[in-house]
């Protein structure tokens, strides 16, 4: 892990965002359905337990038990799972 990738990603906090489908998908991987699972995934990503790491073109964000995978370049959340 680069402190650098979990700092970027906080940088741009505010880009984070999903698909529908990928909204969809998200809930079900993590039984959130009444959760905003952008903003679930906030919480997730500045917890202080969080770690970040870039390979390629997206992020892998491992915290709480869940691994969330968002697209580097467009700030897109594609899915997370429980780990």
């Amino acid at each position: 892990m680069r402190t650098n990738d979990k700092n970027e990603l906080i940088k741009n906090l505010d880009k984070l965002k999903t698909t529908l489908n990928g909204a969809i998908r998200i809930r079900k991987n993590l039984g959130i359905n009444s959760v905003n699972p952008v903003e679930w995934c906030k919480t997730q990503i500045t917890s202080k337990n969080s770690t970040v790491r870039r390979e390629g073109k997206n992020y892998y964000v491992k915290a709480n038990g869940y691994e969330i995978t968002i697209n580097a370049s467009s700030f897109t959340i594609i899915t997370a799972h429980t780990l």
